[in-house]
């Protein structure tokens, strides 16, 4: 009963600020609902749009960047026109030991979004298939965000050894439980090995469904040419493209910083106009967590508490989020 009040108490917070006019000039503002066409994303007047952005760690092993304050530093220094709540289904203080603590973390995000007029991925961030779970956690953020632009649904984040036909199975269902609720915020389908199978997807898609996308992951200092190749063999065929985690160094995290092979993913990504969000805000000693311990949990980031990542990541977003 606790978590039923709270989560009631959440959604009438959360009505009255999607009925809020996002800031002006901000992403939302000039963007609206979005919508997809074709293999685009498309703002409210049918244009093509590129989001950019930063997705937030794992929740359960950062969570005190999960706050509004942090949102409105990404959003208004770091230029981010949309950002990604990772909700952890794994390793200790997960969604599904601690759902109550879980749910405060992702609202945080998405209200700190809605706030700065900024789009948010709400992220059930697993590698592993929990659908009963999974529909349940969706209805209830459809139910919250329904007349919120700013939302946008990852209902898997990295499918890893399952076949597309068990994703599929998986997204079908997830999907019709959000559409039941929320007809047309855009929603985000991954494919197995973490996002990189985009080619079974492609050979059978998810029919009947408008405003889908389907995720690709990559870490370019071990996903090379060969993933674009398939990526543009996927689109070719149809299907819709977003980026939802992507990195510059190796696929586990750490190693070297593949600058060449980053800026040829970020052109192409440029070229193709596929929205894309770096991977991640937190403090954790690997080459893809953007800042060190002593980062202040609520942005105000000098550069000499952001890490090389970090600083690349905040640099390419900056240089072409005005285009």
């Amino acid at each position: 009963m606790k978590l039923l009040r709270l989560l009631l108490i959440s959604g009438l917070i959360v009505s009255t600020l999607c009925s809020f006019k996002a800031p002006k000039n901000s992403p939302v503002a000039v963007n609206g609902k979005l919508r997809v066409e074709g293999t685009q994303l498309v703002n409210q007047k049918g244009e093509p749009l590129i989001l950019r952005g930063v997705s937030f760690g794992w929740h359960n092993l950062w969570p005190r960047f999960y706050n509004k304050k942090a949102v409105d530093w990404l959003a208004k220094d770091w230029k981010c026109s949309v950002v990604r709540a990772s909700m952890g289904l794994a390793i200790e203080d997960n969604y599904l030991e601690n759902p109550s603590y879980a749910l405060q973390c992702v609202n945080n995000v998405v209200e700190g979004a809605i706030k700065d007029g900024i789009y948010v991925l709400i992220d059930f961030h697993s590698h592993k298939k929990h659908t009963e779970e999974a529909i349940k956690f969706f209805e209830m953020m459809a139910q919250k965000y329904k007349d919120c632009p700013n939302v946008i649904y990852e209902i898997w984040n990295e499918p890893d050894y399952y076949s597309w036909e068990e994703v599929k199975e998986y997204s079908e269902q997830v999907i019709n439980a959000i559409r039941a609720i929320d007809k047309d915020n855009i929603i985000l389908v991954g494919s197995p090995h973490w996002d990189q199978d985009i080619d079974a997807v492609a050979a059978n898609p998810i029919q009947g469904q408008p405003d889908i996308m389907y995720t690709m992951h990559f870490y370019a200092g071990t996903h090379k040419q060969w993933l674009r190749d398939r990526t543009d063999a996927a689109i070719a065929k149809g299907i819709p493209i977003f980026v939802s985690e992507c990195a510059g160094m190796e696929a586990s995290g750490n190693g070297p910083i593949d600058e060449a092979e980053w800026n040829a993913y970020i052109n192409w990504m440029e070229s193709q106009k596929i929205s894309w969000i770096a991977w991640s805000v937190s403090d954790k000693d690997e080459s893809c967590s953007m800042l060190i311990p002593r980062a202040s949990s609520y942005g105000n980031w000098a550069d000499d508490v952001i890490k090389k990542w970090g600083k690349i990541t905040r640099q390419t977003i900056r240089d072409r989020q005005s285009n």
